[in-house]
């Protein structure tokens, strides 16, 4: 399983004024799990876009176990889901930094659509393919 992970400071305004990080901002770091593990995997969104094709979310689900706060330093672990269908799919775990306990868990969905008319691709793009292939996941 490719997996990455990276590190996200809680920014100021992430949370309310209680300190605690709204709910909603837990995607986010999502996202930025799944940038950092495109990065180092040579799949990010701009490799997708060079071949004509875009990735949007279509699923996105999370698990929350504990708040965050201002100032929190998090690690997101970002696992790649292999599946024969044409989508990309990922799972992720949040960690507190200084403590190492879990702070939420979920997963995406992303599927192929040109990027010139967001028509659905039903089969996996040839550059997808070669990108499977070369990570030994085909």
């Amino acid at each position: 399983m490719l997996s990455h992970q990276t590190e996200v400071i809680v920014k100021f305004n992430e949370a309310d004024p209680l300190g605690i990080v709204w709910h909603g901002h837990y995607i986010r770091y999502f996202e930025d799990g799944r940038e950092a593990f495109g990065k180092v995997h040579g799949i990010s969104y701009l490799d997708c876009y060079t071949h004509g094709v875009a990735v949007p979310v279509v699923s996105v689900q999370c698990d929350y176990s504990k708040p965050l706060r201002y100032g929190d330093t998090v690690i997101v672990h970002t696992s790649f889901i292999n599946t024969a269908a044409a989508k990309l799919m990922f799972e992720y775990r949040i960690f507190e930094a200084k403590s190492n306990s879990l702070v939420a868990k979920g997963s995406s969905v992303q599927v192929f659509v040109d990027a010139r008319n967001f028509e659905l691709q039903l089969t996996i793009p040839p550059f997808f393919a070669a990108w499977k292939k070369k990570q030994n996941l085909i």
